[in-house]
């Protein structure tokens, strides 16, 4: 129960983004409230043992949400290459393969939080935070091959995933 409160307000908290400008206090203190959430809501479900399957899904709603408010803010003010672009444009193309294949395989949508999704999010949320300080280009070719592991192994545990 806290647990889903606390990933209820990310999606709040993460819609507040909308109202700030990029970079400004407002913007950060709510990118790293999201963000810390994030970190905890599923930490707090284990310890207490109230993790639940609409638990997980709530947590990718919420992810996505924040993931998709944060990049409508940010994608204009960062230039971003265009082979960055179309390498993102391919870990989409495998994530959303993997969404169909645990739908077609598993007859239900198959949320995955396994370890690599959990460095590559963190390394992801991470990055606004060091665009002052590194070049975007090397910043984002890292999350990239990151994500490139993590989306494969995403697809690995899609397949072989028992059904429930």
């Amino acid at each position: 129960m806290i647990a889903n409160v606390i990933t209820c307000s990310r999606i709040v908290i993460s819609l507040l983004l909308i109202f700030f400008p990029v970079f400004s206090l407002g913007f950060y203190i709510c990118y790293l409230t999201a963000g810390i959430s994030d970190m905890i809501d599923g930490t707090i479900a284990r310890k207490l043992g109230t993790s639940s399957e609409f638990g997980e899904k709530l947590d990718t709603i919420a992810d996505f949400v924040f993931v998709a408010i944060a990049l409508i803010k940010l994608l204009p003010v960062v230039k971003i290459s265009k082979v960055i672009w179309i390498w993102i444009g391919l870990i989409a193309v495998i994530k959303l393969i993997n969404i169909i294949s645990g739908l077609v395989v598993q007859k239900r949508f198959v949320p995955v939080h396994s370890p690599a999704n959990k460095i590559t999010g963190a390394v992801l949320f991470v990055l606004p935070l060091t665009l002052s300080l590194i070049d975007i280009s090397y910043s984002a070719g890292f999350v990239c091959i990151l994500a490139t592991f993590s989306a494969i192994q995403e697809t690995v545990i899609v397949i072989r995933k028992p059904i429930n």
